[in-house]
């Protein structure tokens, strides 16, 4: 075991070192090496780089990083969201890239399989979007207290969101987006993207792969066939990463792959992987056309429940995400000008967490589901009906002097929920940028002496227009059927009608 020093070629004076033991860590394409006090790695190409691969290096630790610095939310970005490469080295020939050293949450603590110890692996995201390393049954499954509960990967979908939509911002595209490429930790539900030294700049520098199986667009596949040079040969880029974001999202949350359906398009595996993920791609939930539905009696018995859309359809998501699927697994499956880009997908996960209710059964393993908008709902993982009332908030603003219309957005209240300063003001958006006191509660809701109520925290001139009473900060007033509550008479300023279901 040695200790080696190398030299950025960015900045000469700048040196780094790595503890090389002869058994480097390898990923797909770099061996990687830890610094002594194991606060960056310097991952060396195997493969020697040519002149554009090696320029896209240094823009990507210089200018784009540059340019994350400069811009909004630049420590959120590059503490939470992205493992960004900041210097290069060379050393024999071979570049490589300085690169933080992950958080020690993206470690397992604890899970173990029961005959495979993955204790201090990488939680890549692969873990955690298949149903049977969560069926205690099956001889792989992981620790249950890895896995957070179903709100865990909404947050985490959130963040995998702001991460694409920074890159896209940027110019950049990722080209490689998977669950490879993604560490996550339910329990903190955080999630961070890597690999960032393969992005792509459109019509600079080209994608050095075509991406990872499950999370290949279709229409890459369809005209892999091509030679590179062919203007009908398409490649990873902006368009591309928004199928595989949409992918990624729905296997969080769902747990299987939307396109891996029972129809079986050839006899050869090669040739059926390109027709089924590619060509004739089909959403195994598609309304009308069932040619590619889930034969149950080929799943395996550990993913029997989530791996059948009938027992756990993608509609459970609300609205806002069905809506959202559709547009990604239907009209833009085949046509990417048609999918949602990040930012649609980002405010719809935040709009549903508002629909998101907790599960009665203290014994239910996800903990949480949407409401479904009926007037008796049920958790549809563990068939629980809710007990009790339950208030549905519409939130309003007003459209000029006494006119109030929709906003389009609920809000599900539930014991001990919090009401922040985004749902108060349009001109408060919930994103990246919110600061430490926009993240401050200015109320809660709770059931208290068997009725509903929310208390004012913080929020001057909150009113109740139904009866015509002030509501002063550190009182409460009553969620009753029909109510009208001003939150705020200021310009952006929001009004909640309450309206009592499951009574």
């Amino acid at each position: 075991m040695s200790t080696i020093k190398v030299q950025s070629i960015i900045n000469s004076s700048q040196y780094y070192e790595y503890i090389d033991d002869g058994n480097p860590k390898q990923g797909g394409v770099k061996d990687v090496y830890f610094a002594p006090n194991r606060k960056y790695v310097v991952a060396f190409f195997r493969d020697p780089l040519d002149f554009n691969q090696k320029d896209r290096i240094k823009k990507i630790v210089t200018l784009y990083l540059e340019n994350i610095k400069k811009g909004n939310a630049s420590d959120y970005y590059l503490n939470d969201i992205f493992r960004w490469p900041y210097d290069a080295v060379e050393k024999n020939g071979k570049t490589g890239v300085i690169v933080p050293i992950y958080d020690s949450k993206f470690f397992f603590k604890k899970g173990y399989c029961s005959n495979e110890t993955i204790k201090g692996g990488e939680k890549v995201g692969k873990w955690f979007t298949s149903p049977s390393f969560r069926n205690k049954n099956y001889p792989l499954s992981l620790d249950k207290n890895e896995l957070g509960d179903w709100l865990s990967y909404f947050q985490i979908a959130i963040n995998i969101c702001r991460g694409v939509k920074k890159l896209h911002q940027m110019g950049l595209a990722h080209s490689d987006l998977s669950y490879n490429n993604v560490l996550v930790d339910p329990v903190s539900k955080s999630a961070v993207i890597i690999d960032i030294d393969g992005l792509v700049v459109p019509g600079l520098f080209p994608p050095e792969v075509i991406g990872t199986a499950d999370f290949i667009a279709p229409e890459v596949l369809t005209t892999k066939h091509l030679k590179i040079s062919d203007s009908n040969r398409i490649l990873p880029n902006q368009k591309t990463d928004l199928h595989a974001l949409a992918v990624l999202i729905y296997m969080y949350l769902f747990r299987r792959h939307p396109l891996r359906g029972g129809k079986i398009w050839d006899l050869d595996s090669e040739k059926d992987e390109l027709f089924a993920m590619g060509e004739k791609a089909i959403f195994v939930e598609h309304p009308t056309d069932h040619t590619n539905q889930v034969k149950v009696d080929h799943l395996k018995k550990w993913d029997i429940n989530w791996g059948d859309p009938k027992k756990i359809p993608f509609t459970i998501v609300g609205p806002y995400l069905t809506d959202l699927f559709k547009r990604a697994f239907i009209d833009g499956l085949h046509n990417p000008i048609l999918r949602p880009i990040a930012n649609e997908w980002e405010t719809a996960l935040l709009k549903t967490v508002d629909l998101i209710q907790p599960c009665q059964n203290p014994s239910c393993d996800e903990k949480w589901y949407v409401f479904d908008n009926t007037a008796n709902p049920k958790c549809p993982f563990c068939g629980t009906a809710h007990k009790g009332t339950l208030p549905v908030i519409d939130l309003y603003y007003k459209f000029k002097d006494d006119v109030w219309k929709p906003e389009g957005h609920r809000l599900m209240a539930y014991h001990n929920q919090y009401l922040f300063k985004w749902h108060v003001s349009r001109h408060v958006i919930r994103n990246e940028n919110l600061t430490a006191e926009d993240k401050k509660p200015v109320g809660y809701f709770t059931f208290y002496q068997n009725k509903w109520v929310l208390v004012n925290q913080t929020l001057n001139g909150m009113k109740d227009l139904t009866d015509k009473k002030d509501i002063p900060i550190n009182s409460m007033v009553e969620l009753t059927d029909g109510k009208k509550i001003l939150l705020s008479n200021e310009e952006g300023g929001r009004l909640l009608y309450i309206t009592l279901t499951n009574k």
